[in-house]
């Protein structure tokens, strides 16, 4: 397959145009200006227009829209996929939409009216409306004679949803059973009866999360009269699953989601963005530098001490921060759940311990060079114990946080490190405390 392999600024051949993939094509565009990017698009025919602009990076689609005519971007949207339309209208200003509007058919207006009130993260906000459809009367035959008159204007048909009159979902057939099946047997005898399927309120990420499970091509959605109002598709997924894993990627390393592509991000966006959970920590480390003024009298009196400070501290933290990485995950995914909790603890502090355990044989050595026997003894006990403690807040702060209906993302890299790092403090200056004080 052809990729986009020119300079951003290079001279977009007509042939290269219509020959790259949309994907291609849109990563060369994001890249220019929206004048340009509008003057190549323009150019292609309207299906392959759609099929780009859904592509684009969402500062790009906005910036074209503003400098087009607004017929020019109606005509582009009634070409696109209802669900994608819905995005695209959402990021429009209001100004700019009033100014569509008219432009659009009136069932368009509708689709796009419907799908946006969805709240967003729902099934329903990420949904399409563009379905292929039978009744369970039909034959194979006019099944598929149906889907062929329906297939220019769905999303796919390689699933069809078979509706009662009041729009209920009674099943599901597959094309390739329509195409096997003789041509005189009924749906109803074809379908597969009492599909899995999503409510328009539940969360986005668990619908994706199902039609995972079941290895779906896409997932029927339903409102609360039970009646079919759209599908969630594979690739629709893939994006939510996308956007979660970076939204989880932003709050393990201690920053909100930025809501835009980094290289659109301006200085006061990744500045505020940042600036909360920064200052929170700084608060957070006073503990540990209070837990290192209390035992001044220690430390003075064994200097040694301080050289393995950073080692030991820094140790919890890393021990912390890979429990917590791995819990996030599996509560995440579903591999984990609240009642695991007690389970999953004893293991982690087995474990654990034998990580401190290893690690302490290490450093001990150390100990016995800069400061001899009792403070090798000393560095291997606190070893032990800041990376059990670690782990065990690591472990421990994801269910914490799933218990009062929060993110367990949230439990990000640098708060458990900083935790860690008050903790790891107070265990080892209270063990050298009772060892070293007369």
């Amino acid at each position: 397959m052809t990729t986009a392999t020119l300079p951003p600024r290079a001279a977009l051949p007509p042939e290269a145009a219509t020959s790259l993939h949309p994907a291609d094509l849109a990563a060369l565009l994001d890249r220019r200006e929206a004048g340009d990017a509008w003057a190549v698009l323009k150019a292609l025919p309207i299906a392959r227009q759609a099929e780009t602009f859904g592509y684009l990076a969402a500062g790009t689609q906005t910036a074209i829209a503003g400098i087009a005519a607004p017929r020019d971007v109606a005509a582009l949207l009634s070409a696109m996929d209802a669900d994608e339309r819905a995005d695209v209208w959402g990021r429009l200003p209001e100004s700019l939409q009033e100014s569509l509007a008219p432009a659009l058919a009136a069932a368009e207006r509708e689709d796009i009216r419907r799908l946006a009130a969805y709240p967003p993260g729902t099934a329903g906000a990420v949904m399409t409306s563009e379905y292929a459809v039978l009744r369970p009367e039909q034959t194979a035959r006019e099944a598929l004679d149906s889907l062929r008159g329906q297939a220019a204007s769905k999303e796919t048909i390689a699933i069809a949803y078979v509706l009662s009159p009041q729009r209920r979902l009674l099943g599901t057939v597959a094309l390739e059973d329509l195409v096997l099946a003789a041509p005189e047997r009924s749906v109803a005898s074809i379908m597969r009866p009492e599909p899995a399927f999503v409510r328009v309120e539940d969360s986005a990420e668990e619908a994706a999360r199902l039609l995972a499970r079941y290895d779906l091509p896409a997932i029927p959605v339903v409102n609360g009269g039970e009646a079919m109002v759209g599908i969630l598709t594979a690739d629709d997924a893939m994006d939510v699953a996308e956007a979660e894993a970076t939204t989880d990627f932003h709050k393990a390393g201690g920053s909100a989601s930025l809501g835009v592509p980094l290289r659109e991000a301006t200085i006061g966006l990744l500045y505020r963005k940042r600036i909360a959970w920064l200052v929170v920590l700084v608060f957070a480390n006073v503990f540990s530098g209070a837990g290192i003024a209390a035992f001044e009298d220690v430390i003075a009196a064994n200097v040694a001490l301080v050289f393995f400070l950073p080692l030991l501290i820094d140790s919890g933290g890393n021990a912390g921060s890979q429990s917590a990485t791995l819990m996030v995950r599996a509560l995440a995914t579903g591999e984990a759940r609240i009642g695991d909790w007690a389970r999953m603890m004893r293991r982690e502090i087995l474990v654990a311990a034998m990580l401190g355990g290893t690690m302490a044989l290490a450093v001990s050595l150390l100990g016995l060079i800069r400061g001899g026997p009792e403070i090798a003894l000393v560095v291997a006990m606190t070893m032990v114990l800041v990376v059990v403690a670690g782990s065990v807040i690591g472990l421990s702060l994801p269910f914490v946080l799933t218990r009062m209906r929060l993110d367990p993302a949230t439990a990000s890299a640098p708060l458990i490190t900083s935790i860690a790092d008050a903790t790891g403090v107070l265990i080892y200056f209270a063990i050298a405390s009772a060892l070293l004080v007369p």
